[in-house]
């Protein structure tokens, strides 16, 4: 499991920058005064990287990733809620509830990766390994 440096750097770092616009934001939304919505934006940023560390997938190797990715997608969908709110709701931003379905496209992981596990790429390595040592 050491040598997958990586899919760790990789679930990571791919997180960890789907959140950078909720970081930016924040720090935009505090210059300009509004320091509610800046200062809620970096306490969503902070849980946003504590959910990535702690639902990652070699902490949990054993669990399927779509439970793993239910964690960030809940607060990444959070974030937008989040979003929407500091630009003053759904009217005010000129957005529309139907506008939404642009995020479906997000949630595509979820059917490929369904059932797949950290630990199957493990059980895979140790079945080539004893093909290759007969």
């Amino acid at each position: 499991m050491d040598n997958r440096w990586g899919e760790k750097i990789g679930w990571t770092a791919g997180w960890s920058g789907g959140f950078i616009w909720v970081a930016i934001l924040s720090v935009v939304f505090w210059f300009q005064g509004k320091y509610i919505p800046g200062a809620t934006g970096l306490i969503l940023t902070g849980i946003a990287l504590a959910v990535i560390v702690l639902f990652s997938p070699w902490r949990h190797p054993t669990t399927p990733y779509w439970k793993l990715l239910l964690a960030p997608y809940g607060v990444f969908l959070l974030s937008v809620v989040w979003a929407v709110w500091s630009f003053g709701g759904l009217a005010a931003s000129g957005l529309r509830w139907w506008n939404l379905f642009w995020l479906l496209p997000l949630l595509v992981p979820l059917g490929p990766l369904s059932r797949k596990k950290w630990a199957d790429a493990d059980e895979q390595k140790g079945a080539s390994d004893q093909n290759t040592s007969v």
